[in-house]
């Protein structure tokens, strides 16, 4: 048995980090991390969005099992029980640095120990209505969200200050099995720097090479995204400017990531510690018009992740589709713990390097788009099923930039994908249940009394 830590950042595109190719960010600690272990080159979240991708995390389970759709948290504070707190019973210490976003509040999460929590005061976002689409008041503000400031990375540095104060003190003397997770916003929008990470990146203001007159960019689901952010009002120069702040912000990230490696050295712990890099979803940053997530495209629903350790192969490539839950898993694989039956993943240890009949799933339930969407990746192809539009379907190793949508000249890779769809959930149903859910917290949002939240037409007990 070992010890694990992880480090979940929130909003990183892997493709910008050179372990995954980016000919220009620095990111020297990611690269240190994948040459010890093992990359992940085709992981997923659960759902394109902070509070259902970190509750799907936390509790083992697909989003619409957990009915945790938006980031409007009103109503919620269900009794799944989270990894932290399955680890705890067992003896393993479960200890959490920093943000939450979950479905409870930090305090009844269940860890061993709960630093700095960072939660989302109810009701949370409240811009999650869909029919007909809310349009975000602020999302112009957004756009100058870029370049040096005072204090750009908020909380973020004590957080990270905290978790090497933990490992120094506590994680050498436990004399048991621990987990750390230790959570960051940055690279999250806005995308303030220092003067020193700005400066690193003159050539970073560049513009996103695929745009509107992309075909994906026409889909009605991204169309709707730019209205609800009100993206196309944004101007070149904005462009450039955040698109140049967010690489500040992932080599922001990467010296955090060498901070927590250096002091696992000090402690005399690195030689038993996995360590874990990844980010609850990723960001679309300008590509198709379109930023940040709510989208079920790559540069939104990938993630970075990248394991070492004395449970990984060191130099190791993982080209078989994973996802976040299969992290989760790997975390209670380390440490020795018995994870729940019913729970979503496999541990990231036991799944092969090259399997292509691997399925990888994910959904979105969220603001910004008429209705629900789902994904399915298996080995090459990926299809984005659509509720109210045109499903999707890609061969991402001969379109990795999702340019071509061959649903209609491959009937039977769609039809073959959507079995795997069904296998798992029944789209429809789920699709009525969210926007069911989602109006209930809309009718508790306009004072209406007597509004019951509880999750509907599912026993929701652990076990089912």
């Amino acid at each position: 048995m070992a010890n694990v830590m992880l480090l979940l950042s929130d909003e990183h595109n892997p493709r910008y980090s050179a372990p995954y190719g980016h000919p220009m960010v620095r990111t020297p600690n990611m690269d240190r991390l994948a040459r010890a272990g093992t990359l992940y080159e085709r992981a997923y979240c659960a759902s394109p969005l902070c509070l259902p991708s970190r509750s799907a995390f936390m509790a083992g389970r697909y989003v619409h099992e957990l009915q945790t759709y938006s980031n409007c948290n009103l109503g919620l504070g269900f009794d799944y029980p989270t990894y932290g707190a399955v680890l705890a019973e067992q003896g393993v210490q479960a200890v959490h640095i920093g943000k939450t976003h979950a479905y409870r509040r930090a305090e009844a999460l269940g860890f061993s120990e709960m630093i700095l929590p960072l939660d989302v005061e109810p009701p949370g976002d409240t811009n999650h209505r869909r029919r007909p689409l809310a349009i975000r008041p602020d999302a112009l503000e957004r756009a100058g969200g870029y370049g040096p400031h005072p204090r750009p990375f908020g909380p973020d540095p004590g957080v990270v200050d905290a978790a090497v104060a933990w490992i120094e003190e506590r994680g050498a003397r436990l004399g048991r099995p621990w987990v750390l997770s230790v959570n960051i916003n940055a690279p999250h929008f806005p995308h303030y720097t220092t003067q020193e990470l700005w400066d690193l990146y003159p050539e970073g203001g560049d513009l996103p090479e695929h745009g509107l007159d992309c075909a994906s960019a026409q889909h009605p689901y991204a169309r709707d995204l730019r209205r609800h952010f009100q993206t196309e009002a944004f101007g070149e120069a904005d462009v450039r400017g955040l698109r140049r702040g967010y690489l500040g912000c992932i080599t922001y990230v990467d010296g955090e990531l060498g901070r927590l490696l250096d002091a696992l050295e000090r402690a005399g712990l690195a030689e038993t510690t996995n360590v874990i890099y990844g980010a609850d979803h990723g960001e679309m940053l300008g590509k198709f018009g379109m930023w940040w997530k709510c989208s079920l495209y790559e540069d939104s629903v990938r993630v970075p992740l990248i394991a070492a350790g004395p449970d990984f192969t060191a130099g190791a490539r993982v080209a078989t589709p994973v996802s976040l839950l299969d992290a989760q898993a790997a975390i209670m694989r380390a440490v020795g713990a018995e994870r729940p039956a019913h729970w979503r993943g496999a541990p990231l240890q036991e799944i092969a390097p090259q399997d292509p009949q691997r399925v990888v799933f994910a959904e979105y339930h969220g603001h910004g788009t008429r209705s629900g969407a789902y994904m399915i990746r298996r080995g090459d192809w990926k299809l984005i099923y659509v509720m109210e539009g045109p499903h999707q379907l890609f061969n991402l190793a001969h379109d990795p930039e999702e340019l071509e949508n061959l649903v209609d000249r491959r009937p039977e890779v769609l039809a073959a994908l959507e079995a795997e769809l069904r296998a798992i959930c029944d789209p429809e149903e789920e699709n009525r249940r969210a926007h069911a859910f989602q109006d209930r917290q809309l009718a508790r949002l306009r004072g209406e009394p007597d509004i019951d939240m509880r999750p509907t037409d599912r026993d929701h007990e652990e076990g089912r």
